[in-house]
């Protein structure tokens, strides 16, 4: 490039921040000037805790360890998702959705088979917390890590305090030369041909920049406000509109899952963090006010002082229509959002930065491949917001209006309902995936999970004692070997003074 080239990021927290460590890792050497400014006066949502494996990615890109990074977030290993009472089916009342271990894969195959005979009818339980080893190791409270002599790896994922993850990168992206300003954008002022050209503040500072991120939050103040993206909502399939928070007592030894635990309304979730215990209820406004929601929320949390006070988020659900408008790129709570009951908030704001680092870099720094990105990253907000919708549908609770809704008159993709048809037909799921090209999103082992944990089988049997023998056989053998595996990893030996996790030597 000629001369520098200047981007402006409007907004910190941890979507801000991460995109300002990736540019500057990307492009420092570039001839490329990033600034990020936040407001001194905005707080951040800072009530997401979790994630999934794919934050990995960016530590690793990064070159963090968590040796460095977690004490500082007082982060918790996440061995995958427990779900409990969305279902009242004797024996589906309770699944663990796991993230996967190199000791799965043949397993996996183990579950698909054994699926499929009780898809035709076989008179067998088959349940996924029998074939998988993060199921055990959490309910042993192991952490996914082997010790030295065992070589298998799992994939995980963390807990953490999103507002010191944010203070975490802020300093890390300074110190990496990320210029900061600190302001309340006031205007936003447009080149004739409507591409953004400054940022005018409340104290009269004029910021110009050649292309800009915006990590505004929901107020997506330059996509949506100042460029008229339109906002294509999820409301009419995803009825949660509004969640409140309220922190508990930090729980030793802690639980190395997210818990995601059916509410009246909605559900609640329950997550360990090092130095308290992170609790909210996620729901729809249409069927329960923000004052019992908050009350139904107390009653259900046995630890929590009275006097702790309640932290109430209205949700904006749904995502742009663009993602990357003229020289404009919105990340994070400003390009959409989907309930967080699956953790991808972060995941599609990494997804996000390096599908446009790699775009921008191909295209010369130029918008040559702006179409790609908007259509790749409306093609994963979708399919995500399909596998939350499933969840949802799945349910069979008729206590209240709210989960009657959960399955009524809700729009569903072309893309859902055939899934959902190949697997009430018998079909192959595998095929539908690979049909769809859409295992990306979320792998085979993940519809599998949600599938046969809420129960969704055909109501009669057939009885054969030589395939159900078989069947039984296969189980033991299954158990035998987890147990085997679950002391190859370790556990936690305690907390110390400053919250940080110890492990068992």
């Amino acid at each position: 490039m000629a001369k520098t080239f200047n981007i402006l990021i409007l907004g910190g927290g941890t979507a801000g921040w991460m995109t300002a460590n990736l540019l500057a890792k990307a492009w420092n050497k570039r001839g490329i000037s990033i600034t990020l400014m936040e407001s001194p006066d905005v707080p951040t949502v800072g009530v997401g805790e979790g994630s999934t494996p794919y934050i990995r990615r960016f530590f690793e890109k990064m070159d963090i360890s968590e040796s460095e990074w977690m004490p500082q977030c007082h982060a918790t290993y996440k061995n995958g998702i427990r779900f409990t009472d969305w279902t009242t089916k004797p024996g589906f009342k309770s699944y663990f959705h796991p993230f996967a271990t190199q000791l799965d894969a043949t397993h996996f195959n183990v579950f698909k088979q054994h699926v499929g005979l009780r898809r035709k009818g076989l008179h067998i339980h088959v349940h996924p917390d029998d074939y998988f080893l993060m199921a055990r190791l959490t309910e042993n409270h192991k952490l996914p890590l082997p010790h030295d002599h065992f070589s298998h790896q799992a994939f995980y994922a963390y807990h953490f305090d999103a507002k010191l993850l944010g203070d975490f990168l802020k300093k890390r992206a300074i110190d990496a030369g990320v210029n900061y300003l600190s302001g309340n954008v006031d205007k936003v002022e447009k080149h004739p041909n409507g591409d953004i050209a400054a940022l005018h503040t409340h104290s009269n500072q004029r910021v110009e920049a050649d292309f800009f991120v915006d990590c505004s939050g929901f107020r997506s103040l330059l996509m949506q406000k100042a460029l008229k993206v339109p906002f294509s909502s999820y409301s009419n399939s995803l009825l949660n509109d509004a969640a409140v928070a309220i922190p508990s007592t930090a729980e030793t030894p802690y639980c190395p899952q997210t818990l995601s635990a059916a509410m009246p309304c909605g559900w609640r979730w329950k997550i360990p963090l090092a130095h308290r215990t992170g609790n909210g209820y996620v729901y729809s406004s249409a069927h329960l006010s923000a004052d019992e929601a908050e009350h139904q929320l107390r009653q259900s949390i046995r630890s929590v002082n009275k006097s702790v006070p309640a932290h109430h988020v209205k949700m904006k659900v749904g995502r742009n229509q663009k993602h990357w408008e003229r020289n404009c790129l919105a990340v994070g709570l400003s390009q959409g959002f989907i309930e967080p009951l699956e953790a991808t908030g972060l995941q599609m704001t990494l997804v996000t930065i390096e599908q446009f680092i790699a775009h921008f870099e191909k295209g010369h720094f130029t918008a040559q491949y702006q179409e790609n990105v908007n259509n790749g990253i409306n093609a994963a907000f979708d399919h995500i917001r399909d596998y939350v919708l499933l969840h949802y549908l799945a349910n069979n609770r008729s206590d209240t209006q709210y989960w009657k809704d959960c399955r009524g008159d809700l729009a569903i993709s072309d893309s859902l309902r055939g899934i959902l048809e190949v697997w009430s037909q018998g079909g192959d799921l595998d095929n539908e995936l690979q049909r769809q090209n859409i295992s990306q999103y979320y792998p085979s082992l993940s519809w599998h999970a949600i599938l046969t944990g809420m129960g969704i089988f055909p109501a009669s049997f057939y009885q054969d004692q030589y395939k159900i023998q078989q069947f039984h056989q296969s189980k033991a053998n299954m158990k035998a070997f987890f147990d085997n595996c679950v002391s190859q990893f370790q556990t936690i030996k305690s907390l110390d003074p400053q919250g940080t996790v110890q492990h068992a030597s």
